[in-house]
């Protein structure tokens, strides 16, 4: 036999939510793997800066390059719609 209070109970705040905390909790356990996974990240950014040396000033050449044809091409467009 199941009773009144087996059932969920209504909300006495008819549909609101409840207000969020405003500060989010943290314990040491969540703020050490945040370091721990910000230190990760470091380390793979240094590992990356020093594999591709040589190579990240011809990237940002190429980017240049690239961005150079974009604006030409910005440009031409802009004349022709402006007449």
């Amino acid at each position: 036999m199941t009773t009144q209070t087996d059932y969920p109970q209504p909300e006495t705040n008819y549909g609101l939510l409840e207000q969020p905390s405003s500060a989010p909790t943290m314990h040491k356990e969540t703020l050490r793997m945040l370091l721990h996974e910000e230190l990760a990240r470091a380390r793979i950014r240094d590992m990356h800066r020093a594999l591709d040396g040589p190579r990240h000033d011809l990237r940002l050449a190429r980017a240049a390059r690239r961005w150079n044809r974009v604006a030409r091409w910005a440009a031409m467009r802009s004349r022709r719609y402006s007449r």
